[in-house]
């Protein structure tokens, strides 16, 4: 009667398809569902991961610096690594290294390597690592410093290890390099090709020195020259100091000239030829060495890395000169 009745009025049972939709819409969010919490719980795992690697970091790098800053009980060679360019905010910076230094001499070894391998670097930081060798070796007389040179020790890095008490390289490393450098850019040429004009203002006609987007006056070029050949003058009065009798004459020792260890043994800028090992196991008569050097964790080697590095080489090179030992 009901089915009569049914197509009497024209219906049908609308049932089934409520059932059908209802039932794929709630399959629907089920698995949207499901998705998002194994998502989110992949998310929290990596999380965890992340937290549990930087604890790990944080608790090797508090050992390893507490291993440095104490040493081993008994007679034993100190290290401190001068690596890569000198400058302020690196591993090679002068609190850094002093701060190595330091704790080294405290921990009175036999003596102390300064294991150098750098171009040289900033005239400022090359000579406060300088005064602070000289300060150590005061206060720690019984205590001898020797640089031992890797490949390379130019410039302000040679201005630090003529600090220490004898300086050893290789044959084939690369020595010297006494002298002082400001380089830069100059873009006028360029800019009046493209037709650029700069507009600077200034206060204090000097103001304006050594911009690269403004011509090189003879006034600026002859001041600039004036501080170059005072900070050369440090330079060369600290190989003096620190070299003293054992140089040898020569028209181009302070020219800026660099050497192999060879001729740099020659000429008295170096006292022979060693390695880390010869020199702990024959000079200091302590074989073991315990590395005392700067110790950079890993966010501080990533900003440097990407950072700074960065920054301070698009100043250098394109913004405002500086003077440089390198």
């Amino acid at each position: 009667m009901n089915e009569d009745n049914d197509k009497r009025t024209g219906r049908s049972d609308p049932q089934p398809v409520t059932d059908g939709w209802a039932r794929e819409t709630l399959e629907k969010l089920a698995f949207a569902a499901l998705t998002e919490e194994r998502r989110s719980r992949r998310w929290r795992i990596a999380f965890r991961l992340a937290f549990l690697i930087v604890i790990l970091a944080v608790i090797v790098s508090f050992e390893a610096g507490r291993v440095r800053a104490t040493g081993p009980a008994g007679h034993f060679t100190a290290l401190v690594r001068l690596t890569g360019t000198i400058r302020a905010n690196g591993p090679a910076s002068a609190r850094a290294v002093d701060t190595a230094l330091r704790a080294a001499f405290k921990a009175h070894p036999a003596g102390v390597i300064l294991d150098a391998d750098s171009p040289g670097g900033s005239p400022v930081q090359a000579s406060d690592i300088n005064a602070a060798i000289w300060r150590l070796r005061r206060r720690y007389p019984r205590i001898p410093i020797d640089t031992v040179v890797q490949d390379l020790c130019a410039s302000g890095c040679y201005y630090v290890a003529v600090a220490s008490d004898r300086i050893y390289a290789n044959p084939a490393s690369l020595v010297g390099s006494i002298g002082v450098l400001m380089d830069g850019f100059g873009y006028t040429g360029l800019m009046r090709k493209i037709g650029v004009t700069r507009r600077l203002l200034i206060a204090g006609r000097n103001k304006d020195f050594l911009d690269p987007f403004s011509p090189l006056t003879p006034a600026h070029r002859a001041f600039a020259e004036t501080l170059l050949r005072q900070i050369h003058a440090q330079f060369i009065a600290a190989v003096r100091k620190g070299r003293g009798a054992r140089l040898k004459p020569s028209p181009g020792l302070f020219s800026g000239l660099i050497w192999t260890g060879q001729g740099a043994r020659a000429l008295g800028l170096i006292d022979g030829f060693g390695t880390v090992g010869t020199v702990a196991r024959h000079v200091f008569k302590a074989p073991h060495v315990v590395d005392f050097s700067p110790h950079r964790g890993l966010v501080a080697r990533f900003a440097d890395h990407f950072g700074a590095t960065m920054s301070q080489a698009f100043a250098e090179r394109f913004l405002a000169p500086m003077p440089r030992l390198q």
